[in-house]
C-alpha cells in the first residue's frame, strides 16, 4: 500500500478555492465516518463535501490517502478545541466532557486508519505517536483546570484517561444496543469522586 504524503512546504501555494474543496472533503470525510461508520464509501464522503468524485481524487487519489487527511485533520481538530473549549464553556467540567465527545467521534476514524495500515507498522506506530504528543498535552490541560475548579477529585492522568475512553469506544463498534456517548459520559462524571489510591509500587 502506498499512501501520498504532502509537504506543504515544498509546493506552490495552492488556490483558494482548491484549499476550501479540500477541507470541505476532510470535515465531510469526518462526519460520515462518526456517523455511518469508517466503512462508508467514498461516494458518501464526496456527496456530503457537496463536490464530484473527480474533485475528491484530485485530492485524495486512494481511500488510504483520504483516511490518513483525515485522521491527521482531526487531530489537529481536537487539539484546537480544548483551549476554544475552555474559553467557551460554562465550566472546565463542561469543557472537558464536550472535549470528550468530540474525541470520541474522532475515535471511528483512528480505527479505520487502524485496518488502512495494515502491513505498515511503522507508518502507524508514527501516526499513533503524533496523536499522543498532539493530544494528550491537551487533556492534561482539561483535566488541570478541572481540578483546579473543584469539579474534578479523581487521582487520574490524562493517558490513563485517554486509553479508558479509547477501550470503551473500541467495543462500541456495530452494536445497537451500546451507547457509548452515555457509557463515557459515566466514566467523566465518575471523575468527581474520590478514587481508591494507587497501589504502591
Amino acid at each position: 500500500m502506498t499512501v501520498t504524503w504532502h509537504n506543504p512546504r515544498m509546493e506552490p501555494k495552492r488556490r483558494a478555492d482548491v484549499e476550501r474543496n479540500e477541507r470541505a472533503l476532510l470535515d465531510a470525510a469526518a462526519r460520515v465516518f462518526a456517523t455511518s461508520g469508517v466503512g462508508a464509501t467514498v461516494r458518501e464522503v464526496a456527496a456530503a463535501a457537496g463536490v464530484g468524485m473527480g474533485t475528491l481524487y484530485r485530492h485524495f487519489p486512494t481511500r488510504a490517502d483520504l483516511m490518513v487527511a483525515v485522521y491527521r485533520h482531526q487531530i489537529d481538530a481536537c487539539a484546537e478545541a480544548g483551549p476554544a473549549l475552555l474559553a467557551a464553556a460554562p465550566s472546565p467540567f463542561a469543557a472537558l466532557l464536550d472535549w470528550v465527545h468530540l474525541f470520541v467521534d474522532f475515535l471511528a476514524t483512528k480505527h479505520g486508519v487502524a485496518k488502512v495500515w495494515q502491513g505498515d507498522a511503522a507508518g502507524y506506530t508514527a501516526l499513533h505517536q503524533l496523536f499522543l504528543d498532539r493530544l494528550v498535552p491537551v487533556l492534561s490541560d482539561l483535566l488541570a483546570a478541572a481540578t483546579e475548579s473543584g469539579e474534578v477529585v479523581a487521582d487520574i492522568r490524562a493517558y490513563e484517561l485517554i486509553r479508558a475512553v479509547g477501550d470503551l469506544v473500541a467495543w462500541a463498534v456495530q452494536d445497537p444496543n451500546y451507547d457509548v456517548r452515555r457509557i463515557v459520559t459515566l466514566l467523566i462524571s465518575g471523575l468527581r469522586q474520590p478514587q481508591p489510591e494507587r497501589p504502591a509500587g
